[in-house]
């Protein structure tokens, strides 16, 4: 079975964020599924199976599958059409969980076309500031995540949660966000509850950053930086119920797993 691991939003290797992609003929079961996300030891893991009108995708960390993955999904894209040298410059993934998702090709950069995520305003639960240690200016709560507003960059570069608390929250993860210094906007994205303590570029984390972004900047084409130590640049588009997010991508491997059974 071939394995590509992908560095998506990056535009050259060891940055961005790596995601393996597993084309299938017909889908595995679940456990196995898992174990290989587990073996993979990276953020998400993509499975594709051809279907009518296609590709169904799923996603794995290395402890549960998830609803929707941004890097995962550009990693796939980037595969089918880099690798397996699909026709056109668009490709149509299906989700159980999420629906329709396109991606298209646009020179080198992949647009994603994401279901929006509106936010509601919300208390931030007490272990999610004594996670932190730092009040925030807003809180809200998206479908998934908690996503934490603060006054400048300093701030998000300067967080360092306790991550034993912060697995508490009952939440995919939290975003927590600024304005950015040289961009719109920049982030960082935990997720212990997902077996991931911070994830190096969250795509799906902008679907909840751009429609916020956009009506507090009052622009609807945004520029945005997520500040983990590998680092990422994302280049969004709010379209009231869709976002789109735009990044490159660098393949670092093309391998064959050996599965018995």
């Amino acid at each position: 079975m071939k394995i590509y691991q992908i560095d998506a939003f990056a535009n050259r290797l060891f940055t961005g964020n790596p995601a393996a992609v597993c084309p299938l003929n017909e889908w595995l079961p679940d456990e196995l599924m898992q174990n290989i996300a587990a073996e993979n030891n990276l953020s998400e893991t993509a499975f594709l199976v051809k279907i009518q009108e296609g590709y169904e995708i799923r996603w794995f960390t290395p402890t549960i599958e998830v609803d929707l993955c941004g890097h995962a999904t550009l990693a796939s894209a980037y595969v089918l059409m880099e690798h397996l040298n699909i026709e056109g410059n668009e490709v149509v993934l299906q989700s159980s969980h999420s629906g329709k998702l396109t991606v298209r090709r646009e020179d080198n950069r992949y647009i994603l076309n994401f279901p929006a995520d509106i936010c509601t305003p919300v208390a931030p639960p007490t272990e999610l500031l004594e996670s932190l240690n730092r009040i925030p200016l807003e809180c809200y709560k998206g479908k998934t995540d908690y996503m934490l507003v603060f006054k400048d960059q300093a701030q998000i570069i300067n967080l360092n949660p306790d991550f034993n608390l912060l697995k508490k929250v009952p939440a995919r993860g939290i975003i927590v966000t600024a304005p950015g210094d040289d961009c719109d906007f920049v982030s960082r994205f935990f997720g212990p509850q997902a077996g991931v303590d911070e994830d190096p570029v969250t795509g799906s984390a902008h679907t909840t950053l751009t429609p916020y972004w956009a009506n507090r900047l009052n622009k609807t084409n945004l520029i945005a930086k997520q500040l983990s130590k590998r680092g990422g640049t994302l280049y969004c588009q709010h379209l009231k119920d869709r976002t789109e997010i735009g990044g490159t991508a660098v393949t670092y491997m093309i391998g064959q797993l050996t599965i018995d059974g």
